[in-house]
């Protein structure tokens, strides 16, 4: 007679947990691990990390997970270490050394080579990425020895800062737009330095509004006697946006999803001539996010379940 395996029942979690994401391990098992140790029911990440680089991976839980999309979107920022004279299929470290170059290079000329990068670029997306042709990653085609013609991408790098040089290793802190590639990045500042590089060390210290202050680590979210109290609440992830308060009329007709005037309303105080999108309360209770258009019109976007 065999036995029936029982089924775990998974808890309603809401917020944001902020984690230090450590080498060797990739996005979705870190989320996998937390998501079994807040034995949470609905979980998802707001975007990838190389398994070899560290650093902050926000998770979403519960109802979080309707604004992860929002994180997708925002401007990340990172430490990078390159490392000149050597370039790898792969871009990073976990590739195969393809040429090898003498570095001989001044701290001048490698903040010439960063300026050339500073605001809007276009990167060719690395063949060893989850970019899809046909259905199929182009890591695939990549580690079959097939190399694809890719089309070029603009991205914006607003901040690149030489933090330090100890050859053949530079140090630098970058602050992108979203589907910015940090290795590209390296390799071609490799390339206008004339010695090519590749990324030896990458950590995310930033994803919009958040910061790697606020991280746990996984060894201390596995030790922690009561890890739900590590969780950030859901606005953590709304927190660039205005915030708009409602009476409790105006709240029940914005979780019925109605459009409100609030121009006419004398209760509610609205960002002085903003268009755009904000987040929405009664009291101290998030009700969601909307999009405040002309004549100070809320049209509801996201709500939050438990609010209704």
């Amino acid at each position: 007679m065999t036995q029936q395996r029982v089924k775990r029942v998974r808890d309603l979690v809401d917020g944001v947990l902020l984690l230090d994401k450590p080498v060797g391990l990739s996005s979705n098992d870190a989320l996998i691990k937390a998501k079994r140790v807040l034995n949470a029911k609905k979980a998802g990440h707001t975007g990838t990390l190389d398994p070899f680089a560290t650093g902050l991976l926000p998770l979403c839980f519960g109802e979080a997970t309707k604004f992860s999309q929002d994180l997708l979107e925002a401007d990340k920022t990172y430490l990078a270490t390159v490392h000149l004279g050597v370039r790898t299929d792969t871009g990073d470290t976990e590739g195969q050394v393809l040429q090898t170059y003498p570095v001989d290079v001044t701290v001048e000329q490698i903040e010439a080579a960063l300026a050339r990068f500073r605001g809007p670029i276009a990167q060719v997306p690395p063949m060893y990425s989850a970019l899809k042709r046909d259905g199929k990653p182009l890591y695939e085609y990549a580690r079959a020895g097939i190399v694809l013609e890719r089309e070029a991408r603009n991205v914006v790098i607003y901040k690149l800062e030489l933090v330090s040089y100890e050859a053949p290793f530079v140090k630098i802190e970058v602050t992108c737009s979203k589907g910015t590639y940090i290795r590209v990045l390296g390799e071609d500042i490799g390339a206008a330095l004339g010695c090519g590089a590749h990324l030896n060390a990458l950590r995310r210290i930033g994803v919009g509004a958040l910061r790697a202050e606020e991280m746990i680590t996984a060894e201390a979210l596995l030790a922690h006697p009561a890890p739900l109290s590590l969780l950030a609440p859901v606005d953590a992830l709304l927190s660039s946006f205005p915030r708009i308060d409602l009476t409790p009329q105006l709240a029940k007709r914005f979780l019925q999803g109605q459009r409100l005037p609030l121009g006419k309303e004398p209760a509610v105080v609205t960002p002085a001539s903003y268009e755009g999108r904000v987040r929405v309360y009664e009291g101290t209770r998030l009700l969601g996010t909307g999009t405040l258009g002309e004549w100070a019109i809320l049209a509801p976007e996201r709500l939050i379940a438990a609010a209704q």
